[in-house]
């Protein structure tokens, strides 16, 4: 199964969803967080919209950086979070199945509810180095 990079950023998206749900529900001052966050919506949002081809997808990211400017170290840091996320799906066909059936995670939440109320624990887990 051949993954396209907007495939992988509408996955990411809903990743990202969940992550503002459990960034929601810490007792902390999350400001930082959800500036980050804001940054990598953006570029994933980017992504889908402009859908560039798997060969360009690395220059498509640099050219997103390019266009902040001075003030780019966020965005470089978000961007080369989601071409390591490209590396791996690339690789892992159980993180490319998981990414491209957007992301099932309990943590995520829709206008107050989970998604279905049904559990996701365990559907996907990191591989260990032999």
């Amino acid at each position: 199964m051949r993954l396209t990079p907007a495939e992988l950023c509408r996955g990411l998206l809903g990743a990202l969803d969940a992550s503002e749900g459990r960034r929601r529900r810490r007792s902390r001052n999350t400001t930082a967080d959800s500036i980050g966050m804001e940054i990598q919506r953006s570029l994933l949002e980017g992504a889908v919209r402009d859908a560039p081809d798997a060969d360009d997808f690395e220059r498509w990211l640099l050219e997103q950086c390019i266009a902040e400017g001075e003030s780019d170290g966020a965005t470089r840091a978000m961007a080369l979070f989601i071409w390591q996320q490209w590396l791996f799906a690339s690789e892992a066909d159980g993180y490319r199945e998981w990414i491209t059936r957007g992301a099932p995670s309990d943590d995520r939440e829709r206008e107050g509810e989970r998604d279905g109320g049904a559990s996701t624990k365990g559907e996907w887990q990191c591989p260990r180095p032999a």
